[in-house]
């Protein structure tokens, strides 16, 4: 029994001094994530974990910083249902944590890949100046005047019924990657939709925005590409991504814009 016991108490006393020292070293302090995580503050044991091992603990399957981060919202319009997106997003604004984040970095190389629904091609045109941008609500295209008689024709999203508008405008501003805040009307309609939505790939003004004059029009992308060809906004112009960052590039402030 003197045996066992001599073997015994010296082995409980190094397991009770081990078990000790790892309850000690058992905390956390706050890390990054890496890309893959989008860069998104995450909380980390600050010693090198098992192969595979994650703390659950620490995690959401469902990361939204506004809240409601996994929809889709319609930028104008009643007619198309919030189609909900599984995705994952951080429980704070990256800008928040990386000033140099910008979505067009990696979302324009997403926006450029996607397929318009209605291709592009060039047609003869004529009876406008070169670099008059004119929108046909009829056909449900824009055109872009160009030098020999013919012009870059896109297919484009136009105003539902009572919400289309005709007349002549310019150009007052460009915005990559813009930020949506719906106006007090559209609240009061669908009081579900965001205060602000900041730019990016769920936002309903898509990759562009070219603002017309004073109005609350815009030619812009959108987060509903199968709305192209059809009347469903409330007067915006809508193009699909890779159409209206095309037409970015060709245009700029001051640009006539007709609509008829």
């Amino acid at each position: 029994m003197k045996t066992i016991r001599s073997v015994l108490l010296p082995a409980l006393a190094v397991l009770s001094t081990s078990v000790s020292v790892h309850a000690q070293e058992w905390r956390y302090l706050p890390d990054y994530g890496d890309d893959a995580d989008g860069g998104y503050v995450i909380q980390r044991d600050w010693r090198e974990p098992p192969p595979r091992y994650r703390d659950d603990r620490r995690y959401n399957d469902n990361y939204s910083y506004r809240g409601r981060g996994d929809e889709y919202y319609d930028d104008e319009d009643e007619d198309f249902p919030l189609d909900r997106r599984p995705q994952r997003q951080a429980s704070i604004d990256p800008r928040a944590v990386s000033p140099q984040f910008s979505p067009g970095i990696k979302d324009d190389r997403q926006a450029s890949l996607a397929r318009s629904p209605i291709p592009r091609s060039v047609v003869a045109f004529s009876g406008y100046d070169p670099g008059t941008i004119v929108i046909s609500t009829k056909e449900r295209r824009l055109y872009l005047v160009l030098n020999d008689g013919t012009a870059l024709k896109y297919g484009i999203g136009v105003g539902k019924q009572g919400f289309s508008w005709k007349g002549t405008q310019t150009i007052s501003r460009k915005a990559e990657w813009p930020s949506w805040t719906p106006p007090k009307e559209m609240i009061a309609r669908r009081p579900e939709l965001p205060d602000r939505m900041e730019g990016g790939l769920n936002n309903p003004l898509g990759a562009r925005a070219l603002y017309l004059g004073s109005t609350l029009y815009r030619i812009h992308g959108t987060n509903e590409p199968n709305s192209i060809g059809k009347a469903v906004s409330s007067g915006c112009i809508r193009m699909a991504n890779p159409d209206v960052m095309d037409l970015y590039g060709r245009v700029g402030v001051g640009t006539k814009v007709v609509v008829l």
